[in-house]
Parts: structure tokens; sequence; C-alpha cells
């Protein structure tokens, strides 16, 4: 689903430029806030390879620049660690009144120190996960340790922070202190997953094992082995985002309509427009059609399923009885298409009747194979189960329930 764009005051007025982003049909089970790294703004590649991989199992994230930054008001000088927890706590009571209330709070680097700390204001938060957090707020001044001098005697300096220069006050550098995590962390009766890269060179990897040590049951940590503090590969941000998603589970709260339920194998739901959600036994898939169709092109449609279905199964039964008989098939690959055409001889050319469903498999085998055996595995190929119910006698019984 396209994301929505909007904007919401924080506590001093000033207007926040925010995103939320949605799962493919527009409707989320829950709802998480990201708060991005120092400086950073909500369009990091990682911040947005995060999100996607949340709101396809189901949670819309709110995204949003703390102010200073990105699109929001406000002067970055004038910023600092406790109007980044205020700017928070703005976006979740925002969420609650629009939306519904967040449950989870995801925060990268400072930013991650910053969902603890309004995590513990807000009750209806139930999970909290950072990425490369530091363990103490006041860490992040090491990023500018040349300049401490020149700001403790102006009372403020320009720095160079990621190729661009933002001006500190020492306002900053004492709010800083006034954030103890200790007291905070030990208080926090929230789950907790805490995602730290033993490579990062900005936040090192023994902050992760202060947050472990100072925080209570439930808490977790994994390991970003070879992950930068930026997550700047996006395998690493896609692997965080699936990760998180997975873990939240566990402690979230369904707030909306029971996910898709039934005692049969598959089981689907078509509600406005096209898009239809599919359950397949333990699995979550998308139908849709073309836009040209007046879809949304969110999924393949029913007849590009049927291919995959005929096609899944006709490779798995050939790798099979490749296996079973210790060929050297290595993999297949199936080239499929459906269309309708007419009978060469029908008298009426014209009309859908005289029309018959055709598809056709282009199969790939590779591997050190002879010709015998390729001939007799394409044999195989038409005799997979999907295939032979599609050219027998199908019954298909509809009723009401």
């Amino acid at each position: 689903m396209k994301p929505i764009r909007l904007k919401f005051l924080n506590k001093e007025g000033l207007k926040l430029g925010a995103r939320l982003e949605l799962p493919v049909d527009g409707k989320a089970e829950n709802y998480a806030i990201f708060a991005h790294c120092f400086t950073c703004t909500k369009n990091l590649l990682a911040v947005r390879n995060i999100s996607r991989a949340l709101t396809q199992n189901r949670i819309g994230v709110l995204l949003f620049d703390f102010a200073g930054l990105g699109e929001s008001e406000g002067e970055f000088e004038d910023t600092n660690f406790s109007s980044n927890i205020s700017d928070l706590i703005s976006a979740a009571e925002y969420l609650e009144e629009h939306y519904r209330p967040p449950q989870l709070l995801i925060g990268h680097s400072l930013g991650g120190a910053a969902v603890i700390q309004a995590a513990a204001h807000l009750p209806k938060v139930k999970a909290v996960a950072t990425i490369g957090a530091p363990a103490d707020p006041p860490h992040v001044a090491h990023l500018f340790q040349e300049e401490l001098s020149e700001i403790d005697r102006s009372g403020q300096a320009t720095v160079n922070i990621g190729g661009r220069p933002f001006v500190i006050k020492k306002q900053f550098i004492d709010d800083l202190e006034k954030n103890p995590m200790p007291k905070v962390l030990r208080d926090l009766s929230k789950s907790i997953i805490i995602l730290h890269s033993p490579q990062d060179r900005i936040v090192g990897i023994e902050n992760a094992a202060n947050l472990y040590t100072l925080a209570r049951h439930p808490k977790s940590f994994v390991s970003l082995d070879g992950a930068d503090h930026l997550l700047t590969d996006p395998a690493d941000s896609s692997y965080v985002g699936n990760l998180i998603s997975s873990w939240a589970q566990r402690y979230l709260i369904n707030q909306v309509s029971p996910t898709l339920e039934t005692e049969r194998q598959v089981v689907v739901r078509t509600g406005e427009g096209y898009t239809t959600e599919i359950k397949a036994e333990s699995h979550a898939l998308i139908a849709d059609e073309p836009k040209s169709l007046g879809g949304l092109d969110l999924g393949p449609t029913p007849y590009g399923l049927l291919l995959a279905s005929l096609g899944s199964c006709t490779g798995i039964t050939l790798r099979m009885y490749a296996d079973r008989k210790k060929w050297p098939l290595k993999e297949v690959i199936i080239h499929m298409q459906h269309e309708k055409r007419h009978l060469e001889d029908s008298e009426k050319m014209d009309q859908a009747l005289s029309k018959l469903d055709h598809i056709d498999k282009e199969i790939e085998l590779i591997g050190d194979l002879d010709d015998t055996q390729r001939e007799r595995l394409l044999q195989i190929a038409d005799r997979c189960p999907v295939h032979r119910t599609l050219q027998s006698e199908v019954i298909i019984n509809s009723r009401l329930v």
C-alpha cells in the first residue's frame, strides 16, 4: 500500500514530518514507531527495509523525523536527547488518537536509547527493540570529541557528522547526562530485544552487553555479525526487520479482526477491491489483479498462482524422482505460460466457447544427465499430482456457510 504522508505536532508546537507504512491491504494488526539514528532521517535505506519487513508481517510503522531534521520543523541546535524522547511520546499519542496505540518501539543508535526512555512513559507499549544503541547517552559525544573543549568554552561549535555540518550547543551535552539508563532499564517492564554488530565501530559491542545486563527479563540479544553501524548492506537491514517482526509476535496483542483461520487446507479473504489474503496451510500469501484490470498488482493473479502450483509440483516431483534414481540432477527451472486458444476447426471462432485453456511448460534440467535420463524426466514431469488433477475431471462443491 502507498505510504501515508502526515505531520503531527510535538510538545513545542512544531510540525514533525512523518510517514505511515501499512500492510498491502491497509489493515495493520499492530503499530510500531521507529526512531532513527543521531542526525539521520526517516528516509535512511535501512529504515525503509526494516519497515517493509514489519508491514509484511501486518505491523504498521510510523516513521518520523525528530525536530530539526528531515521534513520536521525546528532548528537542530535547539534540540537534545530529552526533546527526542518527547517527540517519541508525541508520535505515540498521535497514533493512539488517529489509529491505535503503538505496542512496539524500535530505535537505531541514539534512537535506541531514546525508545527505552520513551517506553517508560508509555504503558501500552509491550515491546522495545534497539539496534546498535549506546548503553549510556553521553556516549554519542565521542562523535565530536575534538570539539568538546570549544563547546565548553564558547557554548557551541559546528561539528562534521557523516559529512554534514551540525551546530552542537552545550545544552545538548548537558542534557545527555540528565537521562541515565540504568534505573530506567531496571524498572522497565517491557520485553526487549537488543541487536548489535560486533564490528560496530561507532557504538561498540560492549554497549549491548551493558544494556542486556541492566534489562529485565524477558530480554533477548542478537549478534548482527558482519554488519556496520548504519546497516548499509540491504541484506542486514532486511534480516533485522524480519527478526524483529517475528520476535515481536510473541508479545504484541492483536488489535483488529482475527487472522484467517480454517480447518481446511486453504482460506482466502477478499474485501474491498481485488487484493485477496490467502492462508495456505501455515503460510500467508497475497493474490491480486494487475492495475490495468482495476487491481493494485500487490500479488500474483489467480492464474499466476495456478501456474505456480503446477510448476512447483512438477519441480518437486522431478527432484524426488531423480533423488530416488540417484541421478545427477542439480536444478530444475520451469518457464510457464497460460492462455486461451481457439479450436482450429471450430465454426464458432469468434465465441469464447470455442477456446481451450493451454498451459505451456518449458523445462530446464541442470546437471550431467544423458539423453535417456532427460527424456524420462520429461515424461515424469507430466505425472506430477497437480498436472494429473488439472487433466482429470474435477468436482468442485460450493455452499454458503
